[in-house]
């Protein structure tokens, strides 16, 4: 959850701070914003769910970053005018996006993998023989 809390800050930082210079599809950093904001949402009620889109939206991210980051640091030149931050700003915010990206798909597929929708029985339900690791072996 805190990564994407984080990234969606990101993001946001690097929309605002580049708004005016921003070129094409503006819809789209916003978007991400609010997506990755009702995933953590979505997360911190334990739904596992939306982990694997997670994961998906942040390669096309990562992507996303990897073309603008030079295009920001190119910029930063005598003759461009500025954005609201610098462009050498954006584009380090843009580099440092990358890697928290990639930690986001591993923790997202690492959080997928514990299978948080399969509840674990009680003692109790365990040793009646409802469920549990150990009723195959009481069976056989």
């Amino acid at each position: 959850m805190f990564l994407l809390v984080a990234s969606a800050a990101l993001v946001l930082i690097i929309t605002v701070g580049g708004w005016d210079k921003l070129q094409g599809a503006k819809a789209v950093p916003p978007a991400y914003v609010l997506i990755y904001l009702v995933f953590a949402y979505y997360i911190s009620r334990w739904n596992r769910g939306v982990l694997p889109v997670t994961a998906a939206l942040a390669v096309i991210l990562i992507i996303f970053c990897a073309v603008a980051a030079p295009a920001w640091f190119d910029r930063d030149k005598v003759g461009f005018d500025n954005p609201a931050l610098s462009p050498a700003l954006l584009g380090l915010l843009s580099l440092l996006t990358i890697p928290l990206q990639a930690l986001l798909i591993a923790f997202a597929m690492r959080g997928f993998r514990q299978q948080w929708n399969v509840e674990a029985g009680s003692r109790a339900a365990i040793e009646a023989g409802f469920g549990g690791p150990s009723t195959a072996e009481t069976r056989s």
